[in-house]
């Protein structure tokens, strides 16, 4: 009789495990498919912006958090997306830096990998001044505008949150980089905010934020 409880203890907690498994492999699912919010971008790049952009070719734009781990992965995305594409775009990787931080905060290790794509231009955004400027709240949103101005597509370059892999983010600038008709011209970004409490001073020694 004995015995029987204990077994039948060790069932229910067995059964628990699983469980409480199978709540954390759903909360973090759910997490990695669960979008930022969208960008407002303008239809016709604005007058005021301080980027550069070119009248003989179309110009990408990724403005990204230089903290968010997210963001790997999307410019895994870009690279992989400039090799592939027959016509190449200029393209500008815009990290935002806050007033309050100090200086080189933003020269994080995926400013070190922006660099090193082939054909982009790495830019620091002072305040976040031109990532408001072009609506964009989540890191790894993606504008594409054409030779003059007017915008293409407005989305993100991965398919979740921090996985890279074919998406329909990709395939839609593929497409129209390569003059095909696109499947979309919009997609959701996954990546972490860019405004917000992560854009505190981090404590001396702190390591790198994800979201």
């Amino acid at each position: 009789m004995k015995r029987t409880r204990i077994v039948g203890a060790v069932a229910a907690a067995g059964v628990l495990w699983l469980g409480v498994v199978a709540v954390g492999l759903a909360a973090l699912m759910d997490y990695d498919n669960r979008p930022g919010n969208p960008a407002h971008a303008p239809l016709q790049w604005p007058a005021g912006s301080r980027l550069s952009r070119t009248n003989e070719a179309p110009t990408l734009v990724m403005l990204a958090h230089p903290r968010c781990d997210c963001t790997r992965a999307s410019l895994g995305e870009l690279a992989e997306l400039l090799a592939q594409a027959q016509r190449k775009p200029r393209v500008l990787v815009v990290f935002i830096k806050p007033g309050r931080v100090g200086p080189a905060w933003e020269q994080s290790e995926l400013w070190r990998i922006a660099s090193g794509i082939p054909g982009v231009t790495v830019v620091r955004d002072d305040e976040g001044i031109e990532a408001r400027r072009f609506g964009v709240e989540t890191s790894g949103q993606t504008l594409l505008y054409d030779v003059g101005g007017r915008l293409l597509f407005s989305g993100g370059a991965t398919g979740s949150r921090g996985k890279p892999g074919n998406n329909v983010g990709r395939a839609t600038l593929l497409a129209l980089l390569n003059g095909e008709p696109p499947p979309t011209n919009s997609t959701p970004v996954f990546g972490c905010p860019l405004f917000g409490p992560a854009d505190a001073p981090e404590p001396e020694g702190a390591h790198a934020h994800g979201d």
